[in-house]
Formats: C-alpha cells, structure tokens, sequence
C-alpha cells in the first residue's frame, strides 16, 4: 500500500463569496450571523448582507474597480468581516495585513501587494497603527489610508456589477512559507468556499451552530475556517474580543452558548488554565478544531473532557492550500482525533513523497506531504520561481511537511521543513529574522532556530556574533527590535558567541545550536511533547 489518498467525491460550490452569501441570507434572513461582543454588535444575516451592499458600494465610489488590491490591518471586528465579503462582491482582492506587523513588514507588504487603499484603526491598546503607518510609507508607495471608528463613512456610493467569477483570485495572505521572505500567497472565491464547505461538513455545522472564532481574522484560520464555514452554512459567527483574551472566550461561549470552538493549541491551553475556568458553563460545546500547530495529545484530550466538545478534532494545512488539506471528522474514534491529524478531506489528493527521489512512499513510511485539488493556491504573488518550487507541473503542491501516512488513511505530522518555527500558530521563518538582525550596526553574523516550547509550541532563539571591538546586550537588542518586526518574531532567548558549530567544509549546524540550547535552557521535557 502506498501513502496515496483521495479524499470522498462530492460537489463543490462553483460560485463566488458575495453570491454565496446572497443565497445564506436568502434562506436564513433572520438567523443570528455575527456577533461582535466587545462591540457590541449582533447581526442577522439579512442585515450582514444588507451592510455588505452598502459597504461595496462604498468601495466603488472611492474609484476602486475589479481586481484592485484593498489592504485591512486590524484585529478582530465587524468592519473586518464587512470589507472582507463586501471586497469579493465588488470584485476586489483583500489584502490580509497582520497586526503585529511593525514599520519594517508593514513597508515590505504596502510595497509588494500594490495595494490602493489601506483599512484600519488609529490605535488600539498595543500599537498607534497611524504613526506606524507613518514610518512605513515612503514616495514609490502610495495607497489611501481609511480609518475605522468615529468619523468613519462612505463619502459617496457607486455602482456594483456582478464582477468575475469563481476562480478570480479574492484574497492575498502573507506567509514566510518554506522559502524565505514573506510571499503573498493567492487564494480565489474557489479555494475558500469550498474549504469552508468542506470542513463544516467534517463536523457537521449547521444552521443552528454558534462559532466562536478568538483566531485573528487575518489568519487562514480565522477568515476562511471560521467566516467561509458561516456563510457556507448559515452559523453565527462569535467574535469573543479584538485579540485573544482566554477570559473573554469562555465567557462568550456561556453567554452565547457556542457549540462550536475554533484555536490553535496555546489558546486551548489558556482557557483550561484560566483560574475562573471554573465559573463558566461551557457544556454547549460540541466539536470544534485545534489546528495551526503541533497539538499535544494530552491537550487534546482535555478539551474533549474539560470543554464537553467530545466531537473535538485536529486539522492540518497551510496558507498554500486554503488551508485545510486533512482532517478529522467529529465522529471519528478518540484515538483518531487526539493522535493524527485526520485523512484527506474530500476532493483533496495527497501523498507522501521521498524527498530525495519524489517516489511515493509505502504507507508508514516518513515523507514530504504534498496535496493537489480545489484548496492548491492560486501561486504567490509576482513570484513565477517560487511559485514553481512550491507546486510542480503535475499541480501538486509540496508543504515542505513531513508526515506518514497509517494503513487506515490517516496522517501524523512528523516534522517540518527544518528551519521552519510555528510559533502559537504563527510562521516564522528563521532567514527573515536573521536578514533583520543582520541590519543591526553591532552585527556581525546571526543564526536563528526554534525551540520546544510547552505553551507555544516553539518559541526563536538568536545565536549572535557581534563585530570585533563592538558590545551588545540583550536588553539593548531587545529595545532597538521593538517597533521594527513584530513581538512574535523578537528572539525570546539571545545567546552571543564568538563562533558556530560548523561542518569541515564550513556549512553551519543548527541541529547543533538547537541542542545546546535546550540543554542550556532544560528544555528536554517540552521537547518530549509529543503531537499530532
């Protein structure tokens, strides 16, 4: 047997986003679809797809015409959902901007999407996204900058024409990827409904089913697992807070009786640490997904027992693949759900490649993951080589993760590509990091890896060699990263040395420094974590 699968036939969704939902409200006018309780706001989806109109009208009347890149860089609110499938009805690409994204990012994607108009907040409680905004532009970019809250509005309305079709590319999300610097990865009306589509199915979402969504909408897993699968199905859509707050999930899921759960592995954590845990009913979960990094088994099994959702599941995918490519399904045996990442979901090929020769493996045996079907991006953004290096000329895509494939068709993640880091769900890929520290004046050569860490998951650490007569400490290094790349990718552990461990013909051993580390830091048992 060889480690080849195909996921189920069925139908998919050959429309696009705004005619989707035009049809979801159409069938379910006065079904709770949104609710944003730090807001808040709650809204039918008679009125979503009623503001969605105005909001693509508005989107018009600024001069912004099919296939015009449109930015948002906000945490998680109504106006994101709003722009998001009021873009695709007028047939506008989103452009998904990060948060956490400092002068230094924000520059490079403002430069690389050629985005027109930029949607955002003055502020929030962790950064003044205006001055930002300020330090990032420079005179060969130029894009409009819209500002939510008081004062916000259309200054005039224009006319939306059915734009496009389903495989026009909808959305752009930046990801290190397997390859190095940020690259905007292409997804279309295609890819994200029928991934939405598909997943729901999975867990049997209906339109009686509240999902409470603390992922960051700017992420796959938040505005394609958690707003596509809504308006596939005619769920509610909780958004609990504009950022993760563990306190703030739980009690949305008391007071909104969410029957579904959405996170990545620290969040789940979280919540079943919280200290008033307790205090909550959360007895209304019923299935859920942890996904977007290694999911500790033992994790797994106490949001199957603490949190009731005992039709818990793991997915797995990627950016690249829209995102999901394997996943569990509800009613699936425990040992199933808690120690693989599940099989293909329909429509969805996948094997398990030798990296050496490209041969399928037989099953059992470790190799790179690739998939084919629907979910396979588009191709990133202007990057023609890389987009060769990531999807070969038979259309599969290689994920750059390793897994193997068990003799009843569902897959374990064994590994990643060997410099990746995944970070509470986020991608970190070392060389951006390093080229960053390389800027530093004091600088004189940087190697950096991932380390286990039992919260996130992995965590960066920066060995550094500084130039000769120069000194450097870490608060110091700490202090001049801050503002310039985001909190998630300032290395949590700096080590300076006078050399690296080095191979005789001078290729430089991270194994090596990644061992050192966790028997300096006493990482051993966070290594030992095991996951799906």
């Amino acid at each position: 047997m060889l480690s080849y699968a195909h996921g189920p036939r069925t139908a998919l969704l050959e429309t696009t986003i705004g005619e989707q939902l035009r049809e979801t409200a159409r069938r379910f006018p006065d079904h709770l679809a949104l609710v944003s309780r730090h807001q808040g706001r709650r809204l039918s989806w008679r009125e979503l797809d009623a503001e969605v109109d105005e909001w693509a009208g508005g989107l018009a009347g600024m001069g912004l015409h099919a296939g015009d890149r449109v930015g948002i860089w906000s945490t998680n609110c109504v106006e994101w959902v709003l722009l998001q499938l009021a873009s695709a009805r007028a047939g506008l690409v989103l452009v998904n901007v990060n948060p956490a994204y400092r002068s230094h990012e924000l520059g490079f994607v403002l430069r690389k999407s050629r985005m027109k108009a930029l949607f955002l907040w003055e502020r929030d409680a962790r950064a003044n996204y205006r001055e930002i905004l300020g330090q990032a532009v420079s005179e060969d970019i130029r894009v409009t900058s819209v500002y939510f809250g008081a004062g916000f509005g259309w200054n005039r309305m224009g006319e939306v024409r059915r734009q496009g079709g389903p495989n026009d590319v909808v959305n752009i999300q930046y990801t290190s990827g397997t390859t190095g610097s940020p690259k905007g990865v292409l997804l279309t009306h295609r890819n994200i409904l029928n991934n939405g589509l598909l997943i729901g199915r999975q867990v049997n979402i209906s339109e009686i089913d509240r999902i409470c969504v603390p992922v960051p909408l700017y992420h796959c897993f938040g505005c394609v697992i958690g707003v596509m699968t809504a308006v596939v199905y005619g769920c509610a859509i909780v958004l609990p807070s504009w950022s993760f707050d563990a306190r703030a999930v739980l009690e949305a899921v008391d007071r909104e009786r969410a029957t579904v759960i959405f996170g990545v592995p620290t969040m789940f954590i979280a919540e079943l640490e919280h200290p008033d845990f307790a205090a909550f009913d959360v007895s209304s979960l019923r299935t859920g997904m942890m996904a977007g990094a290694p999911c500790p088994i033992e994790v797994m099994r106490r949001v199957v027992d603490q949190m009731h959702a005992r039709q818990m599941t793991i997915g797995y995918g990627q950016t690249e693949s829209s995102p999901a490519i394997t996943m569990c399904a509800a009613d699936d045996p425990l040992e199933v759900r808690v120690s693989t990442v599940g099989a293909a979901l329909p429509e969805t090929e996948v094997k398990i490649v030798d990296p050496a020769s490209g041969e399928t493996t037989p099953a059992g045996v470790q190799g790179e993951l690739c998939t084919r079907g629907y979910l396979v991006m588009k191709g990133y953004d202007g990057e023609e080589e890389a987009t060769r290096r990531a999807v070969d000329p038979e259309g599969w895509l290689h994920t750059g993760d390793l897994a193997v494939m068990r003799e009843d068709g569902n897959f374990k993640i064994t590994g990643r590509a060997k410099d990746m880091i995944i970070r509470g769900g986020e991608n970190i890929y070392p060389r951006e990091i390093e080229e960053f520290l390389y800027t530093h004046p004091k600088i004189a050569d940087v190697q950096v890896v991932g380390l286990p860490d039992a919260r996130l998951g992995e965590c960066v650490a920066a060995w550094i060699r500084l130039k000769s007569g120069e000194s450097l400490d870490e608060p110091e290094l700490r202090a001049w990263c801050q503002g310039r790349i985001a909190h998630f990718k300032v290395p949590q552990h700096i080590r300076f040395v006078e050399e690296f461990p080095m191979t005789v013909t001078g290729k430089i051993q991270k194994y090596r420094i990644r061992q050192a580390e966790i028997e300096r830091l006493g990482l051993e048992q966070a290594a030992r974590i095991e996951t799906a």
